[in-house]
């Protein structure tokens, strides 16, 4: 700690001249002579692959060119408001796009960052302050000074007004404080997570002038003053939204945005249905499209612009964790409160007859929550995990220590007789009981409930669930309303079920506190969709935010994999080991992408002789 520098500088900031700067540079060599280091990025375990000098990231194309447009459809119905960093309304896609931060991360390692903003940081030995030097040519799009100033004020703001999930990622910041110009000061809490400077220095800088004027709370249509490679343009709310490249963009010639941010301009359409976005690529109005579901690859491209090749298709191997996605019970509802009435349920989706009838065999049937990675519980619990486990035994129900519950294998019928037996044995074993044709909940009311969703996609999906469901005396039915009532929704957790898709990275943290932390599930907007509230997953979920080495770390989520499948929060859906991608022959990529996204927007470039030729052959 330095109280000292820190107050002496942050009182007299605005006071400095040029002539008493280089104080400041004798009281930061000090610092460093008392163990303060000196980085040019951060990463969760203190390893970074690229040196100070690094000229671009190696995935990035130096030349690539620029210029063009990108059109793509919204993953929404509609928006209402520029601010996405704030719980009220419902944010244009694409707003990242308009701000910069104090590092970006890189797409080839997993919780690391580069400077941006920052050209490097200082960390004290205890590491517990972080002081970032910025970079004195960084601008906000009106050509004015982006200063620590405004960097101060966006963490500060952030942490107390900021939508509940930037809150918690910020939860571990003390203080933000400007001690000159091009140089800021952060001080994390004692007991401060891992990973809590990465949030911190991957929150957007925003401008505090601007945001003098504009209430910071309010949801708004007014374009706000960024930072970032692109700016706000043509827009028609609800219909489409337009951003456009800077031209004179302060960081475009940086090393972390070499070869990056290549169109002239990144277009959202939004359609009612995902049917409908998909006719207008079809037509040409779209020109990418990732294709949701295997039966639109499979059975949509049989028209004229894919036979005479104006449309590629292609399906690039996706090199990340595929994350989990499921049907998630709200267990804040009284019929999904016991495990062995969600078990039941989870025996109504045949997923075997599903993929070959419905998604004609493209995914594989997930278990875990984290699928396809060393993280994954398998077979009886290793030593490493029962010394995690044992000091919480009076917390577990005793499958924790058996084998992971792994989702039942049908026989493709898609009515197993033998799944369904056990299902109805799991309901009255719950308390359940029959009337007729109806099964009636613990409490004596139907056991009826509904899916939440946006669009009708999953309706096919759904339905023959719903018919086994039917079988069992259980009426559930689908229930679609339009994304800004979806998200209202989803926010105050007021839903039955939801299908829900989250990713989680190579190094899992703030992502596990955030999907399965009981706190998230008691905080409006956060994203434990389920209402998990057990005490010993947030005891390993607080380990796995502070262990020392991923070696560590995959013993910890191992075991919290164990703990959150015998949860039976959820009935686990399936995924791709590729990304399906459909495009008008306007394109360059690179060769080879990086591990953990293809980078569409950032890293993909428009190319003339490709596009002149293809309106040649329309």
């Amino acid at each position: 700690m330095h109280p000292l520098t820190r107050l002496t500088l942050s009182r007299r900031a605005a006071l400095l001249s040029a002539a008493a700067l280089p104080l400041f540079g004798l009281a930061a060599r000090a610092a460093e002579d008392k163990g303060w280091r000196k980085t040019h990025g951060l990463s969760s375990f203190g390893e970074l692959n690229l040196p100070e000098d690094f000229r671009n990231f190696p995935y990035a194309r130096p030349d690539a060119p620029k210029g063009g447009q990108l059109i793509q459809e919204a993953v929404a119905t509609s928006y209402d408001s520029f601010n996405g960093y704030i719980l009220s309304g419902n944010p244009a896609t694409g707003l990242g796009l308009i701000n910069d931060s104090l590092m970006a991360g890189s797409l080839e390692e997993d919780n690391t960052v580069y400077g941006l903003v920052a050209k490097s940081v200082e960390i004290s030995p205890d590491k517990r302050q972080y002081r970032f030097q910025l970079r004195r040519e960084a601008r906000f799009h009106d050509h004015s000074p982006l200063t620590a100033r405004d960097v101060a004020f966006s963490l500060t703001t952030l942490r107390d007004k900021g939508h509940p999930i930037i809150r918690q990622l910020l939860r571990d910041l003390e203080s933000a404080v400007a001690q000159a110009d091009d140089v800021v000061l952060v001080t994390l809490h004692e007991g401060f997570g891992r990973d809590s400077i990465l949030n911190i220095a991957g929150q957007p800088i925003l401008s505090s002038a601007w945001y003098g004027a504009h209430p910071f709370e309010r949801a708004g249509m007014e374009p706000p003053l960024g930072s970032g490679a692109y700016k706000i343009g043509a827009f028609e709310q609800g219909r489409y939204i337009v951003y456009e490249r800077v031209a004179d963009y302060w960081g475009k010639d940086l090393a972390v945005n070499v070869g990056q941010n290549n169109f002239d301009a990144i277009r959202y359409d939004y359609f009612g249905e995902r049917a409908v976005g998909f006719e207008a690529f079809k037509s040409g109005a779209v020109n990418l499209h990732e294709s949701a579901t295997a039966s639109e690859w499979a059975t949509g491209y049989d028209f004229p612009a894919v036979r005479d090749g104006r449309v590629i298709k292609q399906e690039i191997p996706d090199r990340r964790s595929p994350g989990f996605q499921g049907f998630f019970f709200n267990t804040r509802r009284a019929i999904f409160k016991d495990p062995r009435i969600r078990e039941a349920l989870g025996y109504c989706l045949d997923f075997e007859w599903s993929n070959r009838n419905l998604f004609y065999g493209a995914y594989k049937r997930a278990a875990s929550f984290f699928t396809n990675t060393d993280m994954s519980a398998e077979g009886l619990p290793s030593p490493q995990e029962l010394a995690l486990l044992e000091p919480l035994r009076d917390k577990l129900p005793s499958s924790v220590f058996g084998l992971p519950y792994t989702p039942p294998v049908s026989d493709g019928s898609g009515q197993d007789r033998a799944l369904l037996q056990r299902a109805n044995a799991l309901l009255l074993e719950a308390g359940c009981k029959r009337q007729g044709t109806s099964l009636l909940a613990p409490d004596g009311s139907p056991l009826a409930f509904e899916v939440l969703e946006f669009s009708n996609a999953f309706d096919k999906v759904v339905q023959p669930m719903f018919k086994n469901m039917r079988l069992l005396g259980v009426e559930a039915r689908l229930r679609v309303v339009d994304s800004a009532q979806y998200k209202q929704r989803i926010d105050a957790f007021d839903f039955d079920m939801v299908t829900d898709r989250k990713v989680i990275g190579g190094v899992p943290g703030e992502e596990l506190l955030a999907y399965f932390g009981s706190k998230s599930g008691k905080t409006s907007g956060g994203l434990n969709l389920a209402g998990i509230d057990d005490p010993a997953a947030d005891a390993l979920i607080d380990k796995a935010l502070n262990a020392t080495s991923r070696a560590e770390l995959v013993f910890i989520c191992r075991a919290l994999d164990r703990v959150l499948r015998s949860g039976q929060y959820w009935i686990p859906n399936w995924y791709s080991p590729n990304r399906r991608i459909a495009a008008w022959d306007f394109f360059g990529h690179p060769e080879n992408f990086p591990k953990l996204d293809i980078g569409i927007g950032s890293l993909w470039w428009w190319d003339t002789q490709k596009a002149a030729a293809v309106k040649a052959r329309s």
